[in-house]
């Protein structure tokens, strides 16, 4: 792995550095100790750190994770920092911290979400005022009526 790559304006298939700057570039798969990305688009990105601003990717993974204007589909991290992003999936097996941004489901230890919206919330310790779709109440009665559902269908489908 070499120490240290800058890159920009290049479309890559594989990158691999110790420390890794990117910008306006696309890449298939990126494995960095610590990664500087500025409007990218990449399929996967393993890293030790990460910030990353204005990326379009489809799954990360980083010890310490800090996203800026990115879409992502999933972002796992031990620590999670998501702001003004869309993110259908953001895990932090520590920490997550959604500001001002969209998600999905949302799994961490402690969550801390400021002006953010998400369908799901799941810590420990839930900290800050989020918009979410179904509270427990609201998705056991979902999940109850989608079983009754399917079950009927199960038995007028057997004919």
């Amino acid at each position: 792995m070499e120490e240290k790559i800058e890159i920009e304006g290049q479309n890559m298939d594989i990158v691999e550095a110790e420390f890794l700057t990117i910008k306006q570039s696309t890449v298939k798969a990126i494995e960095a100790g610590t990664a500087e990305m500025q409007q990218i688009c990449a399929l996967s990105v393993d890293t030790e750190k990460a910030e990353i601003t204005q990326g379009a990717i489809g799954f990360v993974k980083s010890n310490e994770l800090n996203m800026n204007q990115c879409i992502s589909g999933i972002s796992m991290g031990e620590k999670t920092d998501v702001n003004f992003s869309l993110c259908p999936i953001a895990i932090g097996r520590q920490e997550v911290e959604l500001k001002r941004s969209a998600s999905g489901i949302v799994i961490g230890n402690n969550v801390e979400v400021k002006n953010s919206a998400s369908m799901i919330v799941i810590g420990n310790n839930i900290q800050g005022n989020v918009t979410t779709l179904f509270d427990w109440k609201s998705a056991l009665a979902v999940t109850a009526v989608a079983g009754g559902i399917y079950g009927l269908l199960r038995l007028f489908l057997k004919k």
